[in-house]
């Protein structure tokens, strides 16, 4: 199928004389190559270096206020902790 592709194009581009098969196939391996870096960075398999440290950096802010927030709860969980403790000897004085 894509030999006759070539062979359809060839004719086209010179139809004057015979196809240029070799021509043909030169100018697909020329511009091919950045076809296919041009769709890969469309896919996003590869990404320029200036979006990939934007994104290392918003992960990092995202990291940093989890983290933060982790330990601000994990101080919460220890204060009610010790209230549930204070709970619990109260209860058992007053059963004495």
């Amino acid at each position: 199928m894509i030999p006759d592709l070539l062979w359809v194009m060839a004719a086209a581009e010179e139809a004057s004389g015979g196809p240029d098969i070799g021509k043909l196939r030169g100018t697909f391996v020329q511009y091919g190559m950045v076809g296919v870096f041009a769709l890969l960075m469309v896919l996003g398999v590869v990404v320029p270096k200036w979006a990939m440290t934007a994104l290392t950096a918003e992960k990092d802010n995202w990291r940093t206020a989890f983290e933060k927030e982790r330990a601000a709860h994990q101080v919460t969980r220890e204060q009610l902790a010790r209230a549930e403790e204070r709970g619990d000897v109260a209860t058992e004085q007053r059963r004495r």
